[in-house]
């Protein structure tokens, strides 16, 4: 026995005097609708209506029990009309997690778009290099730059990312522009702690791994881009994390003709038949207003 369907039975015929109207309110049987209330009679353990071959009428315990049976209906119609509300209308709290210089440079204004076409959404916006993971963490959405190893969450494909090495022209000046990717053992390289000791490329199709030593090394990307401008060496980073240094010539990218291919951008949420409408705005505003296309257009 359903216990709400067995309420709903019982509150149509203590409102309309019968089993027989209950019912075609209902659109059920009379024989299903005493059945309802019977069970839900024996569940309780007393008794909610006496029943005449005339009438219909609430005992004591019925009359007590109708009232909170009001309630608890009223109480789940309104949560599910606002459950419904919530897959068409964006409202509640939206979490979203970026990579921090990501995050900050371009899903920081993708955020304050969003919140100011969606009044009645409330954003977090959380930064961090640290991979999370989303149920655990409480995350509605969360761009990542690289191949998923997860399949457990959802994802759509926003963009790509080139991996450039870059070094300043004074730099390059001094020392020569390496030509090939082995000539970097000749050179001066910043690397990142606890980063890979092999910098990846690529040449006619085969993979290559070229081991570098440095002598200078951060946990910080801006550190290391302000490095490599003051002619400290090469770095090796994605594309965004040099843009500006790159536009404003601080910084010229070498050996592009062996980069390897371009890293996707996604958005990822956990796996979900009934996608939120606030999560499935958010994905479709990045989708549309944003070019998160890092040096491959």
């Amino acid at each position: 026995m359903d216990r709400l369907d067995a309420m709903r039975a019982f509150v149509s015929v203590a409102d309309l005097a019968g089993f027989a109207p209950a019912a075609r309110k209902l659109g059920l049987s009379a024989s299903a609708v005493t059945r309802l209330v019977a069970g839900l009679e024996d569940h309780l353990g007393a008794r909610l209506l006496q029943r005449t071959t005339r009438s219909v009428a609430l005992t004591d315990v019925g009359a007590r029990f109708l009232e909170r049976a009001r309630r608890i209906l009223a109480d789940m119609e309104e949560a599910e009309a606002s459950a419904q509300t919530e897959r068409t209308q964006p409202s509640g709290k939206l979490v979203v997690s970026a990579p921090l210089m990501f995050g900050r440079l371009y899903v920081g204004p993708v955020m304050s778009a969003y919140l100011k076409t969606y009044p009645r959404v409330n954003g977090e916006l959380r930064l961090s290099d640290r991979m999370i993971n989303l149920v655990d963490e409480g995350v509605d959405i969360a761009v990542r730059i690289g191949h998923l190893a997860d399949s457990s969450v959802m994802a759509r494909a926003v963009g790509d990312m080139r991996r450039v090495v870059v070094a300043s022209p004074r730099y390059l000046k001094a020392r020569g522009t390496p030509l090939r990717p082995f000539d970097l053992a000749g050179h001066e390289v910043i690397q990142f702690i606890g980063g890979n000791s092999e910098w990846r490329f690529t040449e006619s199709g085969r993979d290559l791994r070229v081991p570098v030593t440095s002598r200078f090394s951060t946990n910080s990307t801006d550190a290391a881009i302000l490095h490599a401008e003051q002619g400290g060496g090469l770095v090796n980073v994605l594309a965004y994390q040099a843009v500006e240094a790159i536009k404003a010539r601080r910084l010229r990218i070498v050996l592009a003709e062996y980069e390897p291919p371009p890293l996707p951008i996604h958005l990822v949420y956990p796996t979900s038949r009934l996608l939120s409408a606030k999560v499935r705005a958010f994905v479709d505003l990045v989708a549309a207003e944003t070019d998160w296309h890092f040096g491959t257009r």
